[in-house]
Parts: C-alpha cells; structure tokens; sequence
C-alpha cells in the first residue's frame, strides 16, 4: 500500500508557517524571519519514503490586500483550501484567534464538510512560549471553535511534537501512487532559492517599508569551472575540495523609489556588500558549491500594484 496526499500549511501572518514547513520536509526551503509576510509565493516541499509522498505548501500569512501583490498572495493561501487532502492551520499561543475571520470561517466549512473529505489539523505553535495553563485554556477554545479538527500543540522551532504531527499526516493521507519522482524535493528552480535567500536578507538588515519594496530576480545562474575562477574562490568561506565548479551568480534587486535604492546600497555600498556576504554563504550552504555573487539594485516604480510586473516576477495574476 502506498499513501500520497497534499498537505497545505495556511494561517496568519508569524505564526511559525514556514519554521514549520522546514521541520516536517527536513530542508530549508522556506525563507524565516520575524517580520510579517516573508513568505510571499506557495512553495512546495516533497517528503518521500518507501511507501509515502507527502507534497508540503507552505504559504503567505493571510491578509487584507492592501496592493495587487498582497493580493496574490491571499489567493495563494485561499487557493490552499481547495486542493488539500490535509490541512494543517497554524495558529500560536501569541496569535488573536479571531483575526480574519472571514478566512477561518472557509477553514471551518471545510472542516465540517462531509463531501470535501480534507482533514483539517489545527496546530497551536510556540507552546515553548506559554504556560500549561494558558495551553489548556487555548486548546478548549479551539476545541469549541472547530470541533471537527485534530488539535497538535506543538513548537516547530524547538521541533517538539513534530514527530506525532508526522504520523499523523502519513496517516491521514489516501492511498495513492506519488505524484512525483521520488528523488524530486520541491518544484521550484535554483533560481527561485537565490531569489529567496537574497530576499531574505534584505528583511533581516532594513527596516520599515524597505522590504516589503523590494523584489529580486536572477539575471545570471552559471555553474563552471573552479581554474577558469580562480580570483572569485579565494573569496569563498566554502570548503570544497571534491568539486570542481563553483556557480556564479549575478541578480538584481528592485526598489520602487529613487530614494530606496540608496538606502538598499548604503554609504560606500556597504548595507549592499552585507546582504550580499550573508547571502553568498546560505547559497553557498544551500548548493553545497562556492559561490561568486554579484548584486546590483535598480528602480522599477509601483511594481507591487503593476500587474505586468508582478507576472514578469513570476506571480501568477489571472
């Protein structure tokens, strides 16, 4: 017997999705911060055993839209709710329960339905956080909020009760051939991953509205050889002796506003030379290769409100 379903991760913004996402596929694929709305697209992750597929989606935070941007991404969450076999919705002993209600509201049909046949799990994070007593009052109100919901608490950072959540999942999937080849991790390209993973520091090094104005692309991904880049490795922290190549990269980050673009680069190109050095070593970690990185930044005016710019990014506006 072979089971293989869809497991779709969907619920506020900062409330561990993506930490969570992380911990039950065992790779880094989803970009961590403390900020709210790091995740921006629905990446997926495939966990494969012997007789198991599991197809994780890790998704946006759920919103109100201010932008054509946020605006994709809550159709990325919605778009979660329908083409589940599980549903795993994230709340933390920190999140107000009754924040968007409209969307938990969906999460409660589904949950009550007997013709949808998803399985809803309702995951009460960061419990490293709280106390017994406050668990136990937030697990009677969730327990009255969707009775037909599998209650986990759980604390995806510290990885405690990620085992049970696992079990279960296999255990609640159909009995189905995989979906996917069985060595395949994710179905997104390297380049989405450098994309992430320089976006990434951008949250972490500026503040305000910054990184929520930036967008990243990939203009160059090569992988060659290490003698014809001898100069770029010796500025590699990798160490690498079994390879022979090394990837070089070149990727541009866009602002919206001529005044953004100075503070993403800093005085003398520092703030841009930081990103990039921490940036340079997740890739390099993430590729197991050295890796050559050059950044650039550019101005492309209200991207986040221009649909032919969202979809040049790879937002999928219809």
């Amino acid at each position: 017997m072979h089971r293989s379903g869809f497991v779709n991760i969907v619920g506020n913004p900062n409330v561990g999705k993506s930490t969570l996402m992380n911990a039950l596929v065992g790779e880094r694929l989803s970009i961590i911060t403390s900020k709210a709305q790091t995740t921006r697209h629905r990446i997926m992750g495939i966990v494969n055993g012997e007789d198991f597929q599991i197809v994780y989606s890790d998704t946006p935070g759920v919103l109100k839209p201010n932008y054509k941007l946020q605006e994709q991404m809550l159709e990325f969450s919605q778009g979660a709710l329908v083409d589940a076999d599980v549903l795993l919705y994230v709340t933390d002993v920190q999140d107000t329960p009754d924040k968007n209600a409209e969307f938990l509201k969906k999460v409660k049909a589904i949950a009550a339905s007997t013709k949808q046949q998803t399985k809803v799990f309702l995951l009460i994070n960061k419990i490293d956080l709280t106390t017994p007593e406050t668990l136990d009052n937030l697990v009677a109100y969730w327990q009255k909020e969707l009775p037909e919901a599998t209650i986990f608490p759980l604390s995806a950072k510290e990885r405690f009760g990620i085992d049970q959540l696992f079990a279960a999942i296999k255990e609640a999937l159909p009995e189905c051939p995989p979906f996917f080849p069985k060595d395949q991790l994710t179905d997104k390209s390297s380049r989405f991953f450098v994309n992430e993973i320089i976006r990434e520091k951008i949250l972490l090094c500026y503040d305000k509205e910054i990184p929520y104005s930036t967008e990243v692309e990939v203009d160059s991904f090569k992988e060659v050889e290490r003698r014809e880049q001898r100069v770029e490795s010796r500025k590699s922290k990798v160490e690498s002796p079994t390879s022979n190549t090394m990837i070089r990269i070149q990727a541009t980050i866009y602002v919206e506003r001529e005044s953004q673009k100075g503070i993403i680069i800093g005085h003398q190109g520092a703030a841009l030379k930081k990103v990039g050095m921490l940036a340079r070593k997740d890739i390099e970690a993430f590729f197991d290769k050295p890796v050559f990185l050059e950044l650039f930044v550019k101005v492309d005016k209200d991207w986040r409100s221009n649909v032919g710019r969202l979809k040049h990014y790879g937002y999928d506006l219809s």
